[in-house]
This record gives C-alpha cells, sequence and structure tokens, in this order.
C-alpha cells in the first residue's frame, strides 16, 4: 500500500486530503507484478562504498561485479537486497544501480537510490540489532527496492508478493527523494513483518492494530538511527515534503490530526484502521515516554490520559520489546485491543516477570486509552 493513509500508515496523514492524496501512507500491497528478484544472490565481490545522500555522506555496501567491474547497489550484509531503477515504469523489476567508482554522489537519478539503499539497511539494522530479526521474512533474505516508480507517483509501498519496497517520484521535481525516508521504509516494511508474524487482519480493530504496529516500528526506527539529519521523533509525515513537510500525526495525541481517536471506545473497529490505530499508537508513546508535557529531540509533547492518571513511560526500549514479542508470539489475525491488552501483559510478563515496573505500567497505559 502506499504511503499515505489508506491502507496501512507508514506516515499518519490523517487530513482531509484530496482521493489522490489519500493513498499516501498506507501499507502493504499486493504489489505490481515481478518486482524483480530481492534477495538473489550475483556473483561479485562484497564492497564498502559512500553516498550523498539526504541523511548526508553515508556508508552503502554494495557488491562488486567481477565480470562487468561496475559496482553495484546490492547490499551483500543483508540478504542481498537490491536497489532498481524504474525509469518511470510500473511493472517489471527495473535496472539495478551501478557505478564505476563507488562513489555514489552524481545526483540525478542516482539520488534516489542511493537514498532509498541507506534507508533499507536502516531498517534491517534495526530489526536485527533490537529485536534479532533477520530481515522483514526473518530468514536472512533480502528485499529490494525500486525507485522512480511511474510518472510523478506521489507514493511509496511495500509488495508482498515480491517483497519490494517502491518509491514514486511525487509531484515536485522528479527527483523522488521527498518519499524515501527512514519512517516511510520502516513503515511500509513492518507491514511485511506483520503479515509474517501476526497477520493481523486489513480491517477493524485487528486493521487498526495493524497500522498502529507500523507507525511504532518506524518512529523506533528513527530513534535507532540516530541520524542528526532525521532526529528520531514520534510524528508521523514530517520528512515528506509533498506535505510542506509538516507533521500530519501525532502519536503523543493522535486526534491532533482531526480524525485519528487518543482512546478505545465500542465500535471504533468500524471507522477508517488509520484513524482505529490511534488509542494504540498513543499507547505505545505514553508507555515509552509517559503522560504530561515534555520535550525530546526538540519536539514539544503533552499527552493526556483517558482515566485523568499521570502514567510514567518505562523507556522506548523496553516498551519496543514488549510490543515486538505481543506481535510475534501473542497476536493473531483478528487480535482486537482486549487481545492487544493481553498480548502486551504477557510479553511483559515473560520478558520482566509480573511484580516489576514494566508489567505494571502496561496495564496502567491500557487503562489510559480506555482498554481495560
Amino acid at each position: 500500500m502506499p504511503l499515505g493513509k489508506s491502507r496501512r500508515k507508514p506516515l499518519a496523514l490523517a487530513l482531509a486530503l484530496p482521493a489522490a492524496a489519500v493513498l499516501l501512507v498506507s501499507g502493504l500491497q499486493a504489489g505490481p507484478a515481478s518486482a524483480g528478484p530481492a534477495g538473489a544472490r550475483s556473483a561479485g565481490e562484497p564492497a564498502t562504498g559512500r553516498g550523498c545522500s539526504s541523511y548526508g555522506n553515508v556508508t552503502l555496501d554494495t557488491t562488486r561485479n567481477t565480470t562487468t567491474g561496475l559496482y553495484e547497489l546490492n547490499d551483500p550484509k543483508r540478504g542481498n537486497h537490491k536497489t532498481y531503477d524504474m525509469n518511470g515504469a510500473t511493472t517489471g523489476s527495473g535496472t539495478l544501480f551501478t557505478d564505476a567508482d563507488n562513489v555514489w554522489c552524481e545526483g540525478g537519478r542516482q539520488s534516489a537510490g542511493v537514498d532509498a539503499h541507506y534507508v533499507q539497511a536502516v531498517v534491517w539494522d534495526y530489526y536485527l540489532g533490537t529485536h534479532g530479526r533477520k530481515g522483514v521474512y526473518g530468514n536472512g533474505r533480502g528485499t529490494c527496492s525500486r525507485v522512480h516508480y511511474g510518472d510523478h507517483y506521489a507514493n511509496a509501498f511495500w509488495s508482498s508478493g515480491s517483497g519490494c519496497m517502491t518509491y514514486g517520484d511525487g509531484t515536485g521535481t522528479g527527483n523522488g527523494r521527498s518519499l524515501i525516508t527512514i519512517e516511510t521504509a520502516a513503515h511500509e516494511m513492518t507491514h511485511g513483518v506483520t503479515e509474517a508474524t501476526a497477520n493481523l487482519t486489513y480491517s477493524g480493530e485487528s486493521g487498526g492494530l495493524n497500522e498502529a504496529t507500523s507507525t511504532i516500528f518506524a518512529a523506533a526506527a528513527e530513534f535507532f538511527a540516530n541520524n542528526p539529519n532525521d532526529p528520531g521523533d514520534y510524528l508521523t509525515g514530517e520528512g515528506t515534503d509533498i506535505f510542506g513537510n509538516t507533521a500530519t500525526g501525532w502519536m503523543d495525541k493522535p486526534s491532533k490530526d482531526g480524525r485519528s481517536k487518543d482512546y478505545w471506545y465500542p465500535g471504533i473497529g468500524g471507522i477508517d484502521v488509520h484513524y482505529s490505530s490511534g488509542p494504540a499508537d498513543h499507547f505505545f508513546y505514553l508507555l515509552a515516554e509517559g503522560s504530561g508535557p515534555k520535550v525530546i529531540n526538540g519536539v514539544p509533547y503533552d499527552s493526556p490520559t483517558y482515566d485523568g492518571k499521570p502514567v510514567k513511560g518505562i523507556g522506548r526500549s523496553a516498551a519496543e520489546r514488549i510490543w515486538y514479542r505481543a506481535l510475534t508470539v501473542y497476536m493473531t489475525s483478528n487480535t482486537n485491543y482486549a487481545a492487544a491488552r493481553a498480548a502486551t501483559l504477557r510479553a511483559a510478563a515473560d520478558l520482566y516477570g509480573t511484580n516489576g515496573d514494566e508489567y505494571a505500567t502496561v496495564a496502567a497505559t491500557w487503562a489510559a486509552v480506555n482498554v481495560k
């Protein structure tokens, strides 16, 4: 699904948008046919290149093709993840990016490839370093990235069938970089992780939890990257210039977008999953950071609670581990909010025991978003 609010939520853009724009910030899509040989091995030698990206000068893991002598955006450290130029096409795998000297700073079409290759590495490293997960499917096999998809296609999406992350160029200059962010990649690729684990049905309350899971781990990956050009935050959409680089979602108070819900209520499963995800987004923020006013990485937050009782967060690291274990061990396709509460309590008990602050805070935080 695309990178808008349509099926799953990479950047929670829950505003009154034109019909075409509503797709911008969604999630998993069946995807175009033949998205490319993700993870396939190719003859070559591992190499380390340098790229000029939107995130500054970055290290790129590449492969030197021993037949052509060219360097390829083929990441041997991450399951041979490959990055392709679609050249405006909407089917096929496109052309693998190559470079003569492994210094990827030529600009032009190459720039989007550099950004996409970098952000996929961040997402892989986040899941491996934090949760011990080797790639989207947990099997050590890389996926692929495709850039310059379509004609000014203002969206990005994850294709479950092909295991490929795809980015359009947007409606601006056509360099495509405005759509390629850590948040977008992590949000969309997390739909693949969810599909491979709990497989939360994309409708009703389980659909809201599916969307929230992508928002949660997108924020977590941003903090993990610790890149000064994109500091970690609990906002969504702020790095995507097709919306003026302004935030379109707030995890500390999801209702600030005008449509998302801060708290659970009977019937919440009947609304769009991008808005029913609000209580889970809110839960995670409160669990990690606590309620009330604070400033994190220069961004002000002020998170309320349903019952008016303050919540003292347990820290982002513990909150991430609890949500991941709940997702991968205890949630199932039809998990609703009540079942998510039970799943996270079981996960907290597994990780920290039932007598610690973590377990008690999980229970108190669900009450803070009206899930009991």
